[in-house]
């Protein structure tokens, strides 16, 4: 009778002796679960929480399972992780959005050109100016002759009510940024006023800026200025007809998605 005792004793002692390992395991398998699920987002104060309360919980010997206050805290810093992933996702446009938005740009940047070819219609400059999109933009390219005198950066005179119309075609709602380039023909300068063809293309592109933003309803800060000189030709210059071609000054109108030019 007392050999059977002993045995139901030690039986019920090894009962209790296992939920010990098996609870430490849980333990464990929780704690693994919420630190990887956590630490999906570096964020160094909601890490250094989360080993707070770990180091508590462990260092007082018992389970997250013992400690009830520690469940509500991981909740919450879960919850807040799962909050910033989402807003992250939310704010980032997707491929089709961006699609999306660079057509309706273009159908834009297309109203915005037959205008413009409205009116080079309507003053018969056919010759002289001549539009053109692409995904860089919007392009006016006006010939030299009808702005400038042979070898010369000031716009004419005769040419300022012309400019004036021209700037008064790029006040656009909303605001676009707008580079104005000179370009040239291959022949060497040959005046004592400009070293080099990309000077006479620099200041011609300048000053003809100068005179669109006499306008007040442009804004100074959208537009730039560059010159090429003869290095980006709009025709061979083997003849006299692209040589023409190549005088000229133009004027980039860019996608609103651009913030500056190419």
């Amino acid at each position: 009778m007392s050999k059977r005792r002993k045995k139901n004793h030690d039986e019920e002692h090894m009962g209790e002796d296992w939920l010990l390992p098996y609870a430490d395991i849980l333990t464990l398998l929780l704690a693994l679960f919420i630190v990887l699920f956590a630490s999906s987002s570096v964020d160094a104060k909601k890490f250094e929480q989360i080993s707070n309360s770990f180091n508590s919980a462990f260092d007082g010997g018992t389970g997250i399972m013992d400690q009830p206050e520690m469940v509500p805290e991981m909740e919450q810093l879960a919850g807040e992780e799962s909050i910033e992933l989402t807003e992250t996702a939310e704010s980032s446009p997707t491929d089709e959005e961006e699609e999306a938005a660079a057509l309706a740009d273009q159908e834009e940047l297309q109203g915005i050109k037959e205008k413009i070819d409205q009116f080079i219609q309507d003053r018969g400059l056919e010759e002289e100016l001549n539009t053109s999109i692409s995904d860089d933009g919007l392009m006016l390219s006006i010939e030299d002759n009808i702005l400038f005198d042979s070898g010369e950066d000031e716009v004419r005179e005769e040419a300022e009510a012309l400019s004036d119309d021209i700037s008064e075609l790029l006040v656009l709602s909303p605001p676009r940024n707008i580079v104005i380039s000179g370009h040239t023909d291959n022949v060497p300068i040959s005046n004592a006023d400009f070293e080099t063809n990309w000077d006479l293309s620099v200041l011609r592109a300048v000053h003809f800026m100068q005179l669109l933003l006499n306008n007040p309803d442009l804004d100074p800060a959208i537009f730039s200025a560059k010159g090429y000189g003869e290095h980006k030709p709009a025709a061979s210059n083997d003849t006299a007809e692209g040589r023409a071609q190549n005088r000229r000054v133009e004027i980039l109108v860019l996608p609103l998605t651009e913030d500056a030019a190419p």
